[in-house]
């Protein structure tokens, strides 16, 4: 079982997933035709960025918590 630091590190970085899918959908929701055809690349670029921020974050915390068991 993982220690309560890095539970509270899991739940934190499931948040700024959410957060990130948010954001993404923010910037991309109610747009025209062409306003969303120049935004959704560059929010597509900005979520992709976070989201693997947060997979490399994620890796480093599983050993911890392997360590922690």
């Amino acid at each position: 079982m993982a220690s309560g630091g890095s539970r509270d590190a899991l739940e934190i970085l499931l948040i700024e997933e959410a957060d990130a899918w948010f954001e993404y959908l923010d910037a991309t929701r109610g747009q025209t035709a062409v306003a969303y055809s120049e935004i959704e690349p560059w929010a597509w670029v900005r979520l992709s960025q976070r989201l693997r921020a947060i997979r490399i974050r994620r890796a480093q915390l599983a050993p911890t918590a392997a360590e922690a068991a």
